[in-house]
Parts: structure tokens; sequence; C-alpha cells
């Protein structure tokens, strides 16, 4: 049984009420201004996901190990740039996307809509994470969320049909290197339990419990990338 499901994304950014409503443009999706420097966006298609985008003092350093993919109404992504992004890559033959960067310089990649089926709007399509281990690191996410495991012929392995998740795929991708900096994109879950005991017990680690200042557990999962876990 799944302990814990996906609640949201969050964005950490020096200047958050930019950046939200860079994303906000982009995905068509409704804006707040929390009054504290953050933002919040909700209806974010598909499954209405919502996204936080946080106010850090550090800047962004490093690659882009978690990244969102989109799927594109048009042919190109025009109406991103026009947004606010950069183009980083053009599509090649055999990785027929876009690779594009958002004003804070974090990159995502943007796919052509599929034949006679395009969606109305730009959609989140993937979330993907860099990772050393990839069919590790999607086994876990499974068994704490269900779903199931699908290897792709590149070497990654998704993570399908697990609870909370809206995406089609959240894709877990090796790579050589490993992680050395704070992602700058994280997830919540919301735990079934009263305490993160399980998520410990699978192989998680606590870097923060809750206190004066937050009601929610920091946490790490087993190639330290960072989530927070709610209690229901």
């Amino acid at each position: 049984m799944p302990v814990a499901a996906l609640r949201d994304v969050c964005l950490d950014a020096t200047d958050a009420l930019m950046l939200g409503r860079f994303w906000s443009a982009a995905l068509g999706a409704a804006f707040h201004d929390n009054g504290d420097k953050s933002s919040h966006l909700e209806y974010i298609r598909p499954g209405d996901l919502s996204m936080w985008v946080d106010p850090v003092p550090e800047p962004r350093t490093g690659k882009t190990r978690v990244h969102l993919d989109l799927r594109l109404p048009t042919a190109d992504p025009a109406p991103l740039v026009a947004a606010g992004a950069t183009v980083v890559r053009e599509p090649a033959a055999k990785r027929p996307w876009w690779v594009l960067a958002d004003p804070d310089g974090n990159e995502f990649c943007a796919f052509p809509p599929r034949p006679g089926a395009a969606p109305a709007t730009v959609e989140v399509y993937e979330l993907v994470v860099d990772c050393v281990d990839s069919a590790a690191q999607a086994a876990w996410w499974a068994s704490v969320l269900g779903g199931r495991v699908d290897v792709g012929a590149s070497g990654s392995s998704s993570v399908v049909g697990a609870a909370g998740v809206p995406w089609e795929r959240w894709v877990f991708c090796p790579v050589p290197e490993r992680k050395t900096v704070k992602n700058r994109m994280h997830w919540d879950v919301n735990l079934t339990a009263a305490d993160p005991g399980a998520l410990v017990a699978a192989g998680a680690r606590v870097l923060r419990e809750p206190d004066d200042t937050i009601s929610w557990w920091i946490m790490v999962d087993p190639e330290g990338n960072e989530f927070c876990a709610f209690a229901p």
C-alpha cells in the first residue's frame, strides 16, 4: 500500500514573484502573491497540479537535475519564449524537442504536440529527475507512492500510475555525476500516517522536523533529493 501521495511541486528562486509570474503565463495557471515574497500557482494541467515558488537567498548554481517536460499545443515554443523563456537547444534528429530555460536559468523541455492530439494549452507532460541509479530510484518511489515501473530503451526508468501523480510519467534519468547541491525544484507528499516513520524505514532521511516555523518534515530520498512530507 502507498505510504504517501504526491501533493505539489516547489521551485526555489531569488525572485519568487517574478518566476511565479513567468510559470503562470507559461502554463496558463492562476497566480497568487502570498504576501511573503513567495507565490503559488493553481490549476496546472493535467490534474490541477499546484506549484509553489519560494524565495531563497542563494543564486542558482550547477546543473538542473529536476525539471518539467511540457507538451506544446503548437508546433514551436513561441508562446513560452514570449512569456520569457530562452531557447537552449533546438530539436535534433534523435532528440525532437526543445530545451528551454526559464528566467532564473532552470532548464526544461518542450515537446511538440502529438499528431492529431494537440492539447488546448501547454501541459505538464513529465517530471524528470537525474540520478545515478535510475532503476533503484524509480523502484523506491513506486514502493512509496504506488504505481508501476517502466524501463525505457535509453536506460531511464519511469513511475506510472503513482498516487497523486497527474503526469504521464515520472522519469528517473541515469547520469554519471552525483548530486552535489540542493535541487532548485522539489516535490511534496502527503503522508497516509501521522509521521514519516514508514518513509524512514524504507530508506528516506529526515533533515528537519516540524517546529515553530514549519509544520512538515523536510526529507531526502536514497539519492539525496529533497522533498517535504505533510501529515494528513
